[in-house]
């Protein structure tokens, strides 16, 4: 049983690292995360990210140059139909706001989780242990045994 299939035909929250893992081919990361995006794509899972995660995924492919990169990912955020990217609400930016006051995460952190929370997913999958500390059943990639 893969560590997926508990969320399986759920909603699932993901923040910027695990796009990244799958768009550039992380070595390490990617038979992790590839599951991840390949049953988005088959109706498998249903997932949701911040739009915060657009902008930090297209800094620097644009800082470098590499435009057909920054093209890549803004069709896998925009263009996927089991992808969901949310836009900054009032009630995230509220709630990101508590989430900043209570666990001292940084604003990006506090509003892909108050995403998460308002979007009602079952998960949210990360590679940042920051989010270890909050109430919210995370799922740490670097903490799951390599495939």
């Amino acid at each position: 049983m893969g560590w997926l299939d508990p969320y399986r035909g759920k909603l699932v929250g993901f923040d910027t690292a695990p796009l990244i893992y799958f768009i550039e081919e992380h070595a390490r990361f990617l038979p992790l995360v590839r599951p991840l995006f390949e049953a988005a794509q088959s109706s498998g899972v249903r997932l949701v990210t911040s739009s915060i995660t657009l902008v930090e995924v297209l800094v620097q492919p644009i800082r470098r140059g590499r435009l057909e990169l920054a093209e890549q990912y803004r069709d896998v955020l925009t263009n996927t139909e089991g992808i969901q990217l949310v836009s900054l609400s009032e009630q995230i930016a509220e709630h990101a706001a508590t989430l900043r006051a209570q666990y001292a995460l940084r604003t990006p952190d506090a509003i892909q989780l108050a995403t998460a929370k308002v979007s009602g997913v079952a998960v949210f999958i990360t590679n940042d242990e920051q989010f270890a500390k909050t109430d919210f059943n995370v799922i740490i990639l670097n903490q799951l045994p390599v495939c």
